[in-house]
């Protein structure tokens, strides 16, 4: 139906990009479609004040297209301030592709998707993220520069998982320190959510400093596999979120802080690598804040990926991306402290600390 005759129950289906609630002043929304490979894609710009936008490219079966543009949407706003709260001179971006992952991922739809994000002319560089794999980056590297987390037999920094799992794991101490007054998780009750790449990582950190690890993943066969490779428990009750645990780590898909879920919360530290938990930031982080629940804000303790990826533009050493990343630990307490002597919840603190950073920067652009 053309948009100037939509009426009623059709016209409330158009909504337009700009109305979404997910929609912050985002700078350019690239939709990609190819035919014969079956893409169907978005691009997310948000913000490149601080450079061109970078950030990874999910793969997942949305329920929807609008799912789609919304999840792109959040997604690329929180790379715009990880790499500001991180310090690093990147702006932010995203891609989503439509589709399974496991069936209808092939090299042809990944050569094509590297074709649109060339057709950019740098403003936006991608990566690996959920439903992506290292060798895909090297068949998008075919086709164009503009691509980052390629394997290290191309001169790339490889698979960034482990370096994103790192990051969380130091954030986590951080927060476990501030709660409880010391940094060690011996003895702690970690449940892990989603056993992936970065979950099944940090798993490793936690089982290794002592944690009781209990984890929890749709996929089964993965539960097992993990829970005998590191002596985890495999949570078995109803709720994972009213789990008596003294650390909650979503690792898995976003969101999972909402209205049905934030009041069951009995953890003390919420501190995972999911990107956009807090499903309302303003009111879940508040609800969290004023039940006495700690939580690190995802964008700042899950900025290893971006760190490990940046150092093939920024072209520094291995030795150099792990110092970044243990810097995660420092940020990481000091946005605990600036929320404390400010009054507002964590994410807010990291949010305000890392707009003022890309505000600056805009100054100092509008100055030359």
């Amino acid at each position: 139906m053309n948009a100037a005759f939509a009426t009623g129950k059709e016209l409330q289906k158009m909504d337009p990009v700009f109305g979404q609630l997910s929609f912050d002043d985002h700078e350019q929304i690239v939709f990609c479609n190819d035919k014969d490979t079956g893409l169907k894609a978005i691009i997310g710009i948000h913000n490149s004040v601080m450079g061109p936008a970078l950030g990874g490219t999910r793969m997942f079966n949305y329920a929807n297209e609008w799912e789609a543009l919304n999840d792109v949407l959040r997604l690329s706003r929180g790379m715009t301030y990880k790499a500001a709260i991180t310090g690093l001179n990147i702006g932010g971006g995203k891609a989503v592709i439509i589709g399974d992952a496991k069936t209808q991922k092939t090299p042809e739809l990944m050569r094509k998707f590297g074709e649109f994000v060339h057709s950019l002319s740098g403003r936006y560089i991608t990566a690996e993220d959920v439903g992506m794999e290292t060798r895909d980056m090297d068949i998008v590297r075919d086709v164009t520069p503009y691509v980052t987390g390629i394997s290290e037999e191309r001169g790339g920094s490889g698979n960034p998982s482990p370096v994103t799992a790192y990051g969380v794991f130091l954030g986590m101490k951080a927060a476990v320190k501030q709660q409880f007054g010391s940094d060690s998780v011996a003895g702690k009750k970690v449940l892990v959510q989603g056993i992936g790449h970065v979950g099944e990582t940090l798993v490793d950190y936690l089982t290794k400093e002592g944690a009781i690890v209990t984890i929890t993943d749709i996929n089964e066969e993965k539960l097992y596999e993990v829970a005998a490779k590191y002596g985890a428990t495999i949570f078995a009750g109803d709720d994972i979120y009213s789990a008596d645990v003294d650390v909650y780590a979503p690792c898995a898909m976003g969101a999972t802080l909402n209205d049905d879920t934030v009041n069951k919360i009995k953890a003390k530290v919420i501190a995972g690598a999911a990107n956009n938990q807090l499903a309302n930031e303003n009111v879940h982080g508040l609800i969290l804040q004023e039940r006495g629940i700690l939580y690190a804000p995802d964008f700042l303790i899950n900025a290893g990926g971006i760190i490990n990826v940046y150092a093939e533009l920024e072209h520094y050493d291995k030795a150099e991306i792990m110092r970044k990343t243990e810097n995660i630990y420092n940020t990481t307490l000091e946005i605990f402290d600036y929320a404390i002597k400010n009054g507002i919840t964590t994410h807010q603190a990291a949010l305000t600390i890392a707009q003022n950073r890309i505000d600056l920067r805009k100054i100092e652009n509008a100055k030359k």
